[in-house]
């Protein structure tokens, strides 16, 4: 598991529109890294619909939103249209941010056991080193947590 103060590990991952980003783009700006479990779920919505709420707060800051998942681009692309999401979403189909940020873990559920993306979020500072580490964070509660502490 991460911790605050580490170098944030680099990613390079498709947006909704197949575009490369990588979080060197961002050098200079606070990022706010979200990773959830996936696209069009209800925590998952109400969780991407609260960033997109305070969206204009967090560019106050200089702070950039960028959500990941392991949903494929044309999911992301359906969700962000279906819901106005106003910020970056990128598809991790292979499991390399997810698996290097941690938040591949086991799950239980109804008893059940297995492997999922736990709902994580990650400050990133303007020289790419976390300031803040929070797994398993609440989805109705994330974004304004994060804005508060920025």
């Amino acid at each position: 598991m991460l911790e605050a103060g580490q170098k944030a590990p680099e990613f390079s991952l498709p947006d909704k529109d197949g575009n490369i980003v990588s979080l060197a783009d961002f050098a200079g700006q606070k990022v706010v890294l979200y990773f959830y479990p996936r696209d069009n779920t209800a925590g998952c919505t109400r969780q991407a619909v609260a960033f997109a709420g305070l969206q204009e707060e967090f560019t106050k800051k200089n702070a950039v939103i960028i959500g990941i998942s392991k949903d494929s681009q044309a999911s992301h692309q359906k969700f962000a249209e279906k819901h106005s999401l106003p910020f970056i979403l990128l598809s991790d189909t292979e499991l390399d941010a997810i698996q290097k940020y941690g938040v591949w873990q086991e799950k239980k559920l109804y008893g059940k056991v297995s492997m999922g993306v736990v709902r994580s979020s990650f400050v990133i500072n303007e020289e790419g080193i976390l300031e803040r580490v929070m797994y398993k964070v609440k989805a109705d509660t994330n974004a304004q947590d994060i804005l508060d502490g920025l």
